[in-house]
């Protein structure tokens, strides 16, 4: 007989996100165990109580989802989780904290529609928050030249450090963003620009936008306004814009959905998928492969 589908929400937040909660059962969950404050140091109990408790030929119905605001928290549960397990005692982890991971490669993939990425100059805005930097990861693991935007460039040059590790050093570099002059900088050269900071916070203004002479694509990821590229609409999917085409959060958000859903239902084919960011970029490209196969 079939075993219930569970799966272990792991929340690092002091309540459980509820939206996560609700794509993991349209999605195919069938019984939710919510934990909420989990840290890297309590998650191993946890896990333990997922993999001991059904034998390995059924542990591919118990799976674990990563979650919560506090993506360093959550990438270092990851972790954990990767130690915990040995031998066939392991489980299916998909971590999307903040919808990091999901929202990264829905946007790359989006990008990738219109853009060569592995001949792609791009420029990620807010390029230090958790989105940010995997938008940038994603986007150098295809080729692209990505630089690093942020308003402290020092914090720009430390993420450019780390993702070095992951993709080379080569084709990450810092850019500052503190005014006008050193944003005009930044674009010289840019064919895409994507805005993944803060909500409510414009980090490019619409004279900036247009003087981007090599701008081909704009993507923004804030759905608060104001924009976080002015003049891009929160429901722009492929919009043409003052001779480039333009994605709001929302034209990005239903790929996003579909890859969130993609990857819960993944869990529970197997139990060794750890799906990171490039695990979930790869699934997403598989969607739009099959969607491109039945147009």
């Amino acid at each position: 007989m079939a075993k219930v589908k569970i799966l272990l929400q792991l929340d690092t937040d002091p309540q459980p996100c509820v939206f996560d909660a609700v794509v993991a059962i349209d999605a195919g969950a069938e019984q939710l165990l919510r934990h909420a404050g989990v840290t890297p140091e309590s998650a191993p109990a946890m896990l333990h109580g997922g993999m001991f408790t059904r034998g390995p030929a059924d542990l591919s119905s118990t799976a674990v989802f990563i979650g919560g605001s506090d993506v360093a928290a959550a990438e270092k549960i990851l972790e954990a989780s990767r130690k915990t397990f040995f031998g066939p005692f392991r489980m299916s982890v998909l971590m999307d904290a903040a919808g990091s991971n999901t929202t990264a490669a829905a946007a790359v993939l989006s990008a990738g529609k219109h853009l060569d990425l592995s001949r792609t100059t791009a420029l990620v805005l807010g390029g230090t928050g958790p989105v940010g930097q995997r938008v940038a990861r994603l986007l150098a693991g295809k080729g692209a030249s990505v630089r690093i935007g942020s308003r402290d460039v020092r914090r720009a040059e430390g993420v450019c450090a780390e993702l070095a590790k992951r993709v080379g050093a080569d084709r990450l570099a810092a850019c500052a963003t503190t005014d006008d002059k050193m944003l005009g900088s930044g674009l010289a050269g840019v064919e895409l620009v994507m805005a993944a900071g803060p909500p409510g916070v414009c980090l490019l203004n619409a004279e900036a936008r247009r003087g981007a002479k090599a701008l081909k694509l704009a993507i923004d990821l804030n759905a608060v306004p104001p924009a976080g590229i002015e003049g891009v609409g929160p429901t722009d999917e492929a919009r043409p814009l003052d001779g480039i085409i333009a994605y709001g959060p929302l034209g990005v958000g239903g790929l996003k959905m579909k890859i969130h859903k993609a990857a819960i239902r993944r869990l529970f084919e197997s139990n060794d998928a750890m799906l990171d960011a490039e695990e979930i970029f790869e699934l997403g490209g598989k969607l739009l492969a099959a969607a491109s196969r039945t147009a």
